[in-house]
């Protein structure tokens, strides 16, 4: 090891300042936040090996903040970027490591062997050291997993293998900020596809009517009220599921009934989809009612200026009281034409 890196220092650096420069700072950014995602993914991934190996649970947050006080100190005395490792997580616990204390001692005694045998190590041959390594990174491997993964669906089989490939082919970095991106889309494209949008035809729904109190098989819908349920995420990607298909409506409906009970989450573009329901209802002469919104949506809603500019009394709990107000909306019409 010596002659491949120099002597093994038998004491402790001094602590230094780096020098701060920006330009560098720039540069080095991009690599840091991958880095430091790889370190934190690591880590977690450490502690629930561990956590099966032992049946305990860990605590992700003191374990990343620890690991980030750990990194922001380890720099000042020339150190590199430090993680929780699989082998040694793995070693220390077939050896009867139970606590954070059994990591502690691995710590010390790193440290001891740096102390006073230093000079020692740095004559540990490279082939000896070559050997530990490979021994340390099949251990770290997993091929069993690995393997297993092809059975995986094709799209997941596709991100591994790009990553896979881009880490031995170009580089780390660029390898996991492909696959990072990759699997976003790839969620996102999945995130697409659960979500489904349609007009209620109440005989459809006949078979949810036993478990679902308010399945619309359940309340007589009057003349001249559309339901319209969306169910999933509203994100860019249904949208246009939703634009499309609001075109089916062969006339404008008196009273237009927004179920949005199955949505959990909205974003810019649902809302604006929304929005652009808003101004063409408006453009008919339909009274447009939002029923059984949950927390996130009917929050955006709010923020976005739209609830205020429906009315609070158009947005319901459930259908059945949209329903009601439809019928009132109706009756109001009827009335006024007379």
């Amino acid at each position: 090891i010596g002659s491949r890196f120099g002597e093994v220092p038998n004491s402790l650096p001094k602590p230094t300042l780096p020098d701060f420069d920006l330009a560098n700072l720039q540069s080095l950014f991009p690599a840091a936040v991958t880095i430091a995602s790889l370190g934190a993914i690591e880590s977690l991934l450490s502690a629930v090996v561990a956590d099966g190996m032992i049946g305990t649970r860990h605590r992700s947050n003191m374990e990343l903040v620890a690991q980030g006080v750990a990194n922001i100190v380890t720099p000042l005395f020339g150190g590199i970027p430090a993680t929780g490792a699989i082998a040694r997580t793995a070693t220390n616990i077939k050896n009867g490591g139970r606590t954070p204390i059994a990591g502690m001692i691995h710590a010390v005694t790193l440290l001891l062997i740096l102390l006073f045998f230093g000079k020692w190590a740095s004559l540990i041959p490279m082939p000896v050291l070559a050997a530990v390594l490979l021994i340390v990174a099949y251990n770290m491997s997993e091929w069993r997993l690995f393997i297993n993964l092809f059975s995986s669906p094709r799209s997941d089989l596709a991100v591994l293998l790009i990553t896979f490939f881009l880490t031995v082919l170009v580089d780390l970095t660029v390898a996991i900020e492909a696959g990072i991106v990759l699997a976003a889309f790839l969620f996102m494209r999945r995130m697409e596809k659960v979500t489904h949008a349609g007009f209620i035809i109440p005989a459809n729904d006949e078979e949810e009517e036993i478990h679902d109190p308010f399945s619309i098989a359940r309340f007589d819908i009057p003349e001249g009220v559309e339901v319209f349920e969306i169910n999933g995420p509203f994100f860019f990607g249904a949208a246009s599921k939703f634009q499309d298909a609001m075109t089916v409506l062969e006339k404008p409906p008196k009273v237009l009934i927004l179920r949005m009970r199955h949505v959990p989450a909205i974003d810019a573009t649902g809302l604006h989809a929304l929005e652009s329901i808003f101004k063409k209802t408006e453009s008919w002469g339909t009274e447009l009612l939002i029923s059984g919104i949950r927390p996130q949506p009917s929050e955006a809603l709010a923020k976005s200026g739209l609830k205020e500019r429906m009315g609070s009394d158009r947005i319901h709990k459930n259908v059945g009281e949209a329903l009601r107000h439809a019928r009132a909306l109706i009756e109001e019409k009827e009335n006024r034409v007379q």
